[in-house]
Formats: C-alpha cells, structure tokens, sequence
C-alpha cells in the first residue's frame, strides 16, 4: 500500500495563520454590530456603552451597564432572549461563512 503525505510550508502556514486571524476579526466585528443592534433602543445608555475590546488575543464585547445582566435575562420586550444567546448564534454563523472564504 503506498504511502501518502502532505508537506505545508512555514510560509503557508503564516498565510493560513493571517487569514484565520483576519476571519476571526471580521466575525467578532460583525457579532458586535449585532450584539449592539439586539440592546434595546428604550434603554439608549445600554447602547452607547456597549463597547469591544482587543486585548492581544481576547476579543471582548461588553455590556458596560450595571442592568445589562437584567437585559440579558429578557427584561426588555426588545430583546425577550437577551443580547448574549443569539450573539453566540450569530458568531457561529459569521466563523462558517468566513472560514468557508478560507
């Protein structure tokens, strides 16, 4: 039975690397416009500190609000599931139709 191999150069594997970081940026990016747009518009404090951070590797989305636990326990009809679930949902979605680019 003959053998079979595959050899990736440390070329490639910076490109692939790059392009992985840059779909991870772009879904995180997309995510947080999403997550933004689920806060409800009553609570227009809620939007205006919602805020995304990079910090080296961590990509964070943040509620920076002391009622955003409340929000996303369903508080507001606006969003009755919360922001974080369907942010979740929507990360995957944006990871597949990056990583699919890839």
């Amino acid at each position: 039975m003959a053998k079979a191999s595959v050899k990736i150069s440390k070329r490639d594997m910076r490109k692939l690397q790059k392009e992985i970081d840059k779909a991870i940026d772009v879904s995180v990016e997309e995510t947080y416009d999403f997550f933004k747009s689920t806060t409800p518009i009553d609570k227009g404090n809620a939007r205006r500190n919602t805020k995304y951070r990079q910090k080296s590797t961590k990509r964070i989305i943040k509620g920076d609000y002391p009622y955003a636990g409340r929000l996303d326990d369903g508080y507001s009809k606006h969003a009755p599931k919360g922001m974080t679930k369907p942010s979740f949902k929507e990360l995957e979605k944006q990871l597949t139709k990056e990583f699919r680019r890839i």
